[in-house]
């Protein structure tokens, strides 16, 4: 078995425990967690596809920025309750140890592999799918037909900004 079909096991074992724990958890925090836990196993699928620019995109927007408006909301609506957010149990700390562990391994090991001899030649064409540069041209590019609905987007998603702050206004 190669090694990306390992490392796909994982992701896929982690994945799916982290969602069915979101689904199951009581407490909403935790909810939350593995939810990110979740997005980062996506991001890791993201990488052993060679789409190093969607996974850094979905850790940057999915597990950074929507998780803490999730949070933020969760802390919101939590305020009449603070003993819902109290720890129960003693887990933490081994599973605390257990992943430092882990991620100084994964290091370790992350270095090992970047440090092997690769092919000389030139790389194929497909090798290039997921990157930066590739989606940038097939983005920008005017022969391409993804420039237009691409800022058709952007325009939506401004709109939708400036319509969420009038919304809010009217209700200050």
């Amino acid at each position: 078995m190669s090694g990306e079909s390992v490392s796909f096991w994982i992701l896929a074992l982690v994945s799916v425990f982290a969602s069915i724990m979101m689904i199951v958890s009581k407490n909403p925090v935790r909810s939350a967690l593995n939810l990110v836990i979740t997005f980062l196993c996506v991001a890791g699928f993201y990488i052993l596809l060679s789409a190093q620019f969607l996974a850094a995109v979905q850790i940057i927007v999915y597990a950074g920025a929507i998780m803490v408006l999730f949070l933020f909301v969760i802390m919101l609506l939590n305020l009449g309750a603070p003993e819902a957010l109290i720890e129960k149990g003693s887990l933490q700390k081994p599973v605390a140890v257990g992943l430092g562990i882990f991620f100084v391994v994964l290091i370790i090991s992350s270095q090992a592999i970047l440090s092997l001899p690769q092919a000389v030649g030139r790389p194929s064409v497909t090798q290039y799918q997921g990157t930066v540069e590739a989606i940038g041209l097939s983005l920008f590019d005017p022969r391409q037909p993804w420039l237009f609905p691409f800022e058709i987007t952007s325009i939506l998603l401004l709109v939708a900004v400036i319509g969420a702050i009038v919304m809010a206004k009217r209700k200050v």
